[in-house]
């Protein structure tokens, strides 16, 4: 309440000649700022949106050549090439423990495509969806479901604005059914291009619903999460779910284990952990500075330029004596003319709260 009496004052001051209209966008733009739907109305979004959707059809159709356990880890492949595009473009500097978090993840995808197992030989749709409803998948896939169903309506409401594993738990447990979906659906495409005709059977169109129901949630959950919360801490986290749900499932599904010896096994998994390694050495260093590191005077909150709020930190020669949590902030003052006459408090510059 003491927030929107501030804007209704600013917007007063201001002399707005629709004071209502501007209020109300005002007041609606901060609230779907903070896991709503306001980044549909951004132009930027929607660039991002649609060369994600060309990256994920040459991804989909991956999953038609090679197994889900070998293509899935190498998307930390994205990671490095988004990290080299932030440092050209953006001027953001990346930090030498950054540029070994690439190496990492170049070394342990190279050492998952060296013991990938081979692409199990499917003939037809159906054979795909024979293996989807064995009982060791189905009870896998059950479980997913009612989880997924539990956090959306019991747990989103009461914890999504506070817990970023509620949000990012819901995308990766749709998302290695997304996978499977998506992999069947693939195989159906790659066997119709090539002369054997996959769209008349009721399985290919099963696994079409399936891979629309999931991907429209995914991408809805996954905004909130992004919107809500730092990207550098959703963006590992969620790849460390989302690709270990995943193989969990190929393993599961396409049994991809059981043509591989220990030895190989083992491998990948030391591969999948460097990779890890180096996605989480990436974007813990991002916003670090190789000299000095990052300084309190260039660090605000994710909403901060919402809500228009703006805290003044101490100059740079005392930071040494202050951390984090002890640091006072510098407000600015009432004037106590209007104090004295018990009127709406007001502030000389209107730009600052």
């Amino acid at each position: 309440h003491l927030l929107k009496s501030l804007e209704r004052q600013i917007f007063r001051n201001r002399g707005s000649t629709n004071f209502s209209a501007e209020y109300n966008k005002s007041v609606y733009a901060h609230e779907t700022g903070y896991g709503g739907y306001s980044y549909l109305v951004e132009p930027l979004w929607w660039i991002g949106m649609i060369s994600m959707i060309v990256g994920e059809i040459a991804n989909f159709a991956a999953y038609a050549f090679a197994p889900a356990i070998l293509v899935t880890p190498l998307g930390a492949l994205s990671i490095i090439i988004s990290a080299a595009l932030a440092h050209s473009i953006l001027q953001e500097k990346l930090h030498t423990f950054g540029i070994l978090g690439c190496v990492l993840c170049v070394v342990g995808s190279i050492t998952i495509a060296l013991h990938a197992p081979q692409e199990r030989d499917i003939d037809s749709v159906r054979e795909v969806w024979d293996l989807a409803t064995e009982p060791a998948f189905l009870s896998y896939a059950t479980i997913v479901v009612v989880a997924a169903l539990v956090l959306i309506y019991f747990v989103v409401p009461q914890h999504g604005q506070t817990n970023i594993m509620v949000y990012i738990g819901v995308c990766s447990l749709l998302g290695s059914l997304t996978v499977m979906s998506v992999k069947a659906l693939g195989i159906a495409l790659k066997l119709t291009f090539s002369g054997v005709n996959q769209l008349f059977y009721p399985q290919t169109w099963a696994f079409a619903l399936i891979v629309a129901t999931c991907v429209s949630t995914q991408i809805n959950y996954l905004n909130k999460a992004l919107d809500t919360f730092n990207t550098a801490v959703v963006s590992p986290i969620y790849y460390v779910m989302f690709t270990s749900l995943t193989i969990i499932a190929s393993v599961i599904m396409f049994k991809d284990w059981d043509r591989q010896n220990p030895t190989q096994i083992v491998t990948e998994m030391c591969g999948f952990v460097t990779i890890l390694s180096g996605t989480f050495l990436l974007h813990k260093t991002k916003d670090m500075n190789d000299s000095t590191g990052p300084t309190l005077s260039t660090r605000r909150s994710k909403h901060a330029s919402q809500t228009a709020f703006a805290i003044e930190v101490l100059p740079l020669k005392y930071q040494d004596c202050v951390d984090d949590e002890t640091l006072p902030l510098s407000l600015p003052k009432a004037d106590n003319h209007y104090l004295m006459q018990e009127l709406p408090l007001r502030y000389k510059d209107l730009n600052i709260a």
